[in-house]
């Protein structure tokens, strides 16, 4: 479960959640920072609680941020450019590759270990969801591919682990089809999408991403019935099988206003996990949202519905965050 709270300093329920093994990470938005000291005295306390001796999991936490450049950046610094800006550029990789590095020194820096970056949408038309905002590369698939992947290996040797959304691709998103305000039906062939927004998703594999965000919209030319993360057909079927992903999945915000259909947080978080979902993410600023999916998926698993999928989460989530704990022992200034 990745946690979050409102204001600068976390509430003491979240403290005594972490110290207890109950939390997997935390995400900050720009209320929880009023400067980057501030950020590492609040990332020191979080990560002494971790580390008291009645939590059993001895990893570090996951502490993530969104911070793709552009308009899409809550902690102060690099980097400035947007995805946009960077794939018109004079030399787009060498961008590409700079934006990923000063990212991963400035979230470094204040001790943040996840990147919540970068986008991999390729855009159909100007002034559609992703390029309204600039959070597309190109509406080119190669381009899409080389520049996220050069961000992703850069971020990645800073290390900071990087994050590929929001598969299987928002692209084809209009203006107004944003999946954090209403539902969302992308009617994207299966071809279209695999000969498009598949292949930056591919590239970034290949280029090593860690994580994997996935989309709240619904693909009916992949199941007509479930959005993204609820589906084990593209988790499954189409991340995991087809592309070989083996890293670590993670939601959209669980409160998202596309989810608005699909009951309690705690069904969304079973439903999430059922379908294969590996991290939770309860990013609404109130740590009961994390607590009642905690309590969605403990009667999930005691009642039988989290079974040999549930298990494997587990076991990818703490290989991430031991090897993240691993590569900061590692990094020398």
């Amino acid at each position: 479960m990745i946690f979050s709270y409102p204001g600068l300093n976390p509430p003491q329920t979240l403290i005594s959640l972490i110290s207890h093994g109950e939390v997997a990470g935390v995400i900050f938005f720009a209320e929880n920072i009023s400067s980057k000291d501030q950020l590492r005295r609040v990332i020191n306390t979080l990560s002494d609680a971790a580390a008291a001796p009645t939590n059993p999991v001895k990893a570090p936490l996951l502490l993530m941020i969104d911070q793709e450049g552009g308009r899409v950046r809550h902690l102060p610094g690099e980097p400035v450019l947007s995805e946009k800006k960077i794939g018109q550029a004079d030399d787009p990789p060498a961008e590409a590759n700079r934006a990923g590095t000063d990212a991963g020194l400035n979230l470094h820096g204040v001790g943040l270990n996840v990147d919540l970056a970068p986008v991999l949408d390729v855009f159909r038309k100007a002034g559609g969801f992703d390029d309204r905002f600039e959070r597309s590369y190109s509406s080119d698939p190669d381009v899409v591919s080389e520049l996220g992947s050069n961000f992703i290996e850069a971020l990645q040797e800073e290390g900071v682990a990087a994050t590929a959304k929001h598969f299987p691709g928002l692209g084809a998103a209009t203006r107004v089809e944003n999946t954090d305000l209403r539902p969302v039906t992308l009617n994207v062939s299966k071809t279209s999408l695999r000969a498009i927004d598949d292949l930056p998703y591919q590239a970034a594999i290949d280029a090593g991403v860690e994580l994997v965000m996935v989309s709240w919209a619904t693909y009916p030319a992949l199941d007509a019935k479930s959005p993204a993360g609820f589906s084990s057909v593209v988790v499954g079927q189409e991340l995991r099988d087809r592309l070989h992903f083996d890293g670590v999945t993670v939601t959209d915000a669980l409160a998202a206003g596309a989810l608005k259909a699909w009951g309690t947080t705690q069904h969304r978080a079973i439903l999430a996990a059922q379908a294969g979902m590996d991290l939770i993410l309860c990013s609404s600023r109130n740590v009961s949202e994390g607590e009642q999916a905690i309590a969605g998926l403990q009667k999930g698993y005691a009642d039988g519905r989290l079974t040999d999928t549930f298990v494997g989460a587990l076991h990818r989530i703490i290989e991430l965050r031991s090897n993240l704990g691993s590569r900061e022992r590692a990094i020398v200034r």
